[in-house]
């Protein structure tokens, strides 16, 4: 497994604000609500590290924070933001390739797993399973597919995108709702957007 986003790392969040607005913004804006203070953090595929401005706003320190994200580019424009208080841990490589400990309370990954084909993607699940401890929360953001011709449309478009620019080896979105269900989780928490096309998700580790 070999994507980066490095070629679009500096323009990545403006062109998602152009095609989805805020849409992708409020959707992590709603699971960090769930983030108990104190909380281990793991957050996988963090991209440009907005999202450590907006858990600064609820936890203003004491959260503990593992951020990886395969590109370079994307983690020294994480690592300009506020963070608070909250002492952050960061990583640039695959996910794969990071030895995670386990016991962490919170894994977030927002629009992380449509990156991966389903073989890939259960690994990784997998992996971060083992890394949350027993009676976490598991935060998760992604696309749906939807039946929507509109919503086909988009998506194969960026999977061409994505694919070119920055060597993902997804053609479709792999299914991770399945993975929660095969593992045992409880969805605590969701909600939906543009038509059910994108979902916030909170999933309970048993």
């Amino acid at each position: 497994m070999r994507y980066n986003y490095d070629t679009i790392a500096f323009v990545y969040d403006r062109v998602a604000r152009l095609v989805f607005g805020h849409t992708l913004i409020h959707a992590q804006q709603y699971l960090v609500e769930a983030i108990p203070p104190g909380a281990r953090v793991l957050i996988a595929g963090g991209g440009t590290g907005w999202i450590l401005e907006t858990i600064a706003a609820h936890h203003p320190a004491g959260l503990h924070i593992t951020y990886i994200d395969s590109s370079e580019k994307m983690i020294a424009l994480a690592r300009r933001r506020n963070a608070g208080g909250n002492e952050v841990v960061f990583i640039a490589t695959d996910i794969q390739q990071v030895p995670l400990a386990d016991g962490y309370d919170v894994v977030f990954t927002a629009f992380f797993f449509d990156n991966f084909d389903q073989e890939v993607a259960d690994a990784i699940f997998n992996q971060l399973h083992t890394a949350l401890a027993p009676g976490g929360h598991w935060l998760y953001a992604d696309f749906q597919n939807t039946t929507a011709p509109a919503h086909k449309v988009v998506l194969r478009i960026m999977y061409m995108f994505f694919r070119l620019l920055c060597r993902i080896q997804a053609r479709e979105l792999p299914d991770i709702q399945g993975s929660f269900k095969k593992y045992g989780y409880t969805c605590t928490g969701l909600r939906t957007f543009r038509k059910n096309w994108i979902a916030a998700e909170i999933y309970h580790k048993q």
